[in-house]
C-alpha cells in the first residue's frame, strides 16, 4: 500500500510521536518529556514552520499526541468524528504550498500556527486519505504482548504486525523458547 508521500510521511510521524508514550516506547518511559525529545523526533521526521522549543509547546504537543494516538483505537465513524473535530477546532483551510525543496502539496494551516495545531491538522489530513481509501485496517496496534505501540502498515500484502523490530524479535524469541521448552518436556 502506498499513499501520497506526504500522507505516508505524516502517518509515520504520528506513529513515531504516539510511540513515545511509556506503554509503547523502547525505554518504557515517556520519551517526550523535554523539548530535546521533541527535537529528536524531528531529526527523523523533519517538520517545517514555527517551532518555539518551550514548555508550553511541549505540553500542547503531548496533548496532541494522546489525542492522535486514540484514533488507532476508534472505528471508522468515530475516527471521522475526531478528524473532523480537529480540523474544525483549528479552522483548517486547505491550500497549496511549495517550500523547503518540496513541490506543490496541501497544507491546511499557516506555517506560523502553533506546532501542536499543525501536527493535529496535518495528521487529520493524512487520516482523511486513509479513511477515504478504505484502508483504516492499515492503522494497527502492535501485536506484541505488553506493547501499546502503533504502526502504519504500508506493506503490499498488509502483513506488518509489530511496531518495531524490537517487538517482533521479542515475540520470536519468546516463541522459540516456548517451542524449545515443549520439545524438552
Amino acid at each position: 500500500m502506498h499513499f501520497a508521500d506526504d500522507t505516508d510521511d505524516a502517518l509515520q510521524f504520528v506513529a513515531a510521536l504516539a510511540n513515545t508514550l511509556p506503554t509503547a516506547s523502547a525505554s518504557g518511559r515517556d520519551e517526550l518529556s523535554t523539548a530535546e525529545d521533541l527535537d529528536a523526533i524531528f531529526e527523523q521526521h523533519p517538520y517545517s514552520g514555527r517551532i518555539d522549543h518551550d514548555e508550553a509547546e511541549l505540553a500542547e504537543v503531548r496533548s496532541a499526541r494522546a489525542r492522535l494516538r486514540r484514533i488507532w483505537d476508534l472505528d471508522t465513524p468515530e475516527a471521522v468524528q475526531e478528524v473532523n473535530a480537529m480540523l474544525r477546532e483549528a479552522g483548517a483551510l486547505p491550500h497549496l504550498a511549495k517550500h523547503d525543496g518540496f513541490d506543490w502539496h496541501l497544507h491546511a494551516t499557516e506555517p506560523d500556527a502553533p506546532l501542536a495545531e499543525r501536527i493535529r491538522v496535518e495528521a487529520s489530513m493524512a487520516f482523511i486519505d486513509v479513511i477515504r481509501s478504505g484502508e483504516t485496517s492499515r492503522l494497527r496496534v502492535c501485536e506484541a504482548p505488553h506493547c501499546d505501540g502503533v504502526l502504519v502498515d504500508l506493506t503490499r500484502n498488509g502483513s506488518k504486525r509489530y511496531c518495531s523490530l524490537r517487538c517482533g524479535n521479542r515475540v520470536a524469541v519468546s516463541a522459540f523458547r516456548e517451542r524449545r521448552s515443549d520439545a524438552r518436556g
